[in-house]
């Protein structure tokens, strides 16, 4: 376990239990990543922790070529992701990083949004030998899932609720419940969680989209790149239903609070969410007609 001057309370225990396997890189976090793929390079299963605006923003270009180019089994927890650091401005908040990973060649990015599913992620990582990135926010939302998910596979969605409605709710981390919320007010929709978003679980999507008159993707991420652009970019010529994207404009965060009202300043808001897929629904009816 490295750190970069991060979570000393947090990793006590782990610190008492295993005092040589934990590593305080201190403000240094370009370095940290070196130190983590020599590690790989020497047998062990480096795991970096950072909040999302360091790691992987900050290091991405050490993620890039120390540990991505030689496909090292080096594994980044980017916690605080998203807008939660509410309170410490645009410095610490991270609306990007699923985009900057995306293109990055051979690195698995994870975006629990539960408990359940952070266990599940965190078990797949172990057992595979290649870089992974895992995503996770700290507003505590409470749990999806009614219990472990014993048996799911990293190449496919999650259903929360699957009753063929007309409506395709698609969420990532804290975006499945801002969805379920969404899913409550509007009615007919059924609502699904991305756990894994790259290898994404395209052939999963394509099936769970059939017949669908609206789909709308929900993360607390940029709208540009991340989990939207990805279903997008899968259903496109295939799918030709209203698409919405609900996630962070194209914007700063400008203001300081805290997190329900960093969220409200986004358009994130349930109330300002459902106005925004009411318009894009009343918008497609005047079409056809």
């Amino acid at each position: 376990m490295l750190t970069g001057d991060h979570g000393y309370a947090l990793f006590d225990p782990f610190r008492k239990a295993c005092p040589g396997q934990y590593l305080n890189c201190g403000i240094a976090e370009q370095n940290m990543v070196g130190v983590a793929a020599g590690l790989a390079k020497a047998g062990f299963r480096p795991i970096v922790y950072g909040l999302a605006a360091f790691v992987p923003i900050r290091v991405l270009e050490q993620i890039k070529i120390d540990v991505c180019y030689e496909n090292l089994p080096v594994t980044f927890i980017g916690d605080g992701a998203g807008v939660v650091y509410a309170q410490l401005g645009t410095s610490h908040q991270s609306t990007e990083d699923i985009a900057a990973l995306r293109a990055v060649p051979q690195i698995s990015i994870y975006s629990p949004c539960d408990r359940f599913e952070l266990t599940a992620c965190a078990q797949h990582i172990l057992e595979n030998s290649r870089p992974a990135y895992l995503r996770m926010g700290k507003a505590d939302l409470g749990d999806v899932h009614r219990g472990p998910l014993t048996d799911w596979a990293s190449g496919d969605l999650i259903p929360v609720t699957n009753t063929g409605a007309s409506y395709l709710f698609v969420g990532t981390g804290s975006g499945v419940k801002l969805a379920q919320q969404a899913a409550a007010a509007i009615g007919n929709a059924d609502v699904v969680s991305v756990p894994c978003l790259k290898p994404f679980p395209a052939a999963s999507l394509r099936k769970l989209a059939e017949g669908r008159e609206a789909i709308v993707t929900f993360e607390e991420h940029s709208i540009y790149g991340g989990l939207g652009g990805a279903v997008a970019e899968t259903l496109m010529g295939q799918y030709l239903g209203t698409f919405v994207r609900v996630g962070i404009p194209d914007q700063f965060s400008t203001l300081c609070g805290n997190y329900p009202f960093l969220m409200e300043s986004h358009g994130l808001a349930p109330e300002a969410v459902e106005k925004q897929i009411r318009r894009a629904l009343d918008a497609s009816i005047q079409y056809k007609r």
